[in-house]
């Protein structure tokens, strides 16, 4: 239940900072398709990822408010997002909606972070996701360094902890006493779940 990680060829093998290679997600894929876009809420712009990566790394949590995972998951996300705040990446959301259902869902958080709407899912699914909740660590080329699907503190810790390496920050504390407990996510494509 949750997510399951392998280790792959990473960043480490591309030249970016030192140690052992990343942990990934099976089905992520190690380039992001070039013409992916995303819409700034607050700006109410598109651009392309590699705009929105010209400078600094991509964290993001992609969540479907629509579903009770990313409601659950939306505290402790927003803790860890809070914790890279700081540190050279920009930090934020992916939401999986319309505006409108954004700044109901996230309320005064969608103002504190940079989030990024995508109601047909495009974004998500192009950057490997086939469940969400999700964490997921962009690099500058762009490429998905790291991603971890559903909630657990197993793989959402190995995406944090490789973004800590590439930025030389320290890693957040996962779980905390009032994360939830480990679940899967639902289908990115908005499906009802079998089972």
């Amino acid at each position: 239940m949750g997510c399951t990680l392998t280790t792959l060829p990473g960043p480490r093998e591309r030249g970016w900072g030192q140690g052992g290679p990343a942990r990934y997600i099976p089905s992520v894929p190690t380039e992001v398709i070039s013409d992916v876009s995303l819409r700034s809420l607050q700006r109410d712009e598109v651009r392309p990822l590699s705009e929105w990566t010209t400078t600094f790394q991509l964290f993001v949590a992609v969540l479907d408010p629509y579903t009770q995972q990313s409601a659950w998951i939306l505290p402790t996300a927003a803790r860890l997002l809070r914790e890279y705040a700081e540190a050279d990446c920009r930090v934020g959301f992916v939401m999986t909606c319309d505006a409108d259902d954004a700044r109901q869902f996230l309320g005064p958080m969608a103002e504190e972070f940079m989030v990024f709407i995508d109601p047909d899912r495009t974004a998500a699914k192009a950057l490997g996701l086939s469940t969400l909740p999700a964490l997921v660590h962009v690099d500058q080329s762009p490429a998905v360094v790291g991603a971890a699907e559903g909630w657990d503190t197993q793989g959402w810790r190995a995406v944090a902890m490789e973004l800590s390496k590439v930025l030389g920050w320290t890693p957040p504390g996962l779980p905390n006493a009032v994360d939830p407990g480990a679940f899967a996510g639902t289908p990115v494509d908005g499906s009802p779940t079998q089972g």
